[in-house]
């Protein structure tokens, strides 16, 4: 049975939404960076109530990790993984059709 299981995932490869032809308007790339806080806010709220703490380095056992602290005091080099998230999902948005348009705007 666990071979079964370990080879289903073996075989597993990730079909994301193409996004390579969309360019976004300099308003939806405006749009990322609240998008990136955002989930942050979200994670790191999931993570406290799962009874994880802030901790100089991640610990999983003791539950401690350096990245709950707010988005504004993230080094750069952790935000990128949110502001990678948040420009593929608007733009996955676009490639599927959809259009976002700024309040007032329309």
């Amino acid at each position: 049975m666990l071979r079964a299981v370990s080879s289903r995932y073996m075989s597993y490869r990730p079909q994301p939404i193409d996004t390579s032809a969309i360019s976004l308007p300099a308003d939806l790339e405006a749009l990322t960076e609240k998008l990136a806080e955002n989930s942050h806010e979200n994670w790191a709220s999931q993570r406290m109530k799962d009874g994880w703490n802030y901790g100089p380095s991640r610990n999983d056992e003791a539950k401690e990790n350096p990245c709950l602290v707010p988005y504004s005091e993230l080094p750069d080099s952790e935000k990128v993984y949110d502001r990678l998230a948040a420009m593929e999902t608007i733009k996955a948005i676009v490639a599927l059709g959809y259009e976002i348009h700024l309040p007032g705007l329309e």
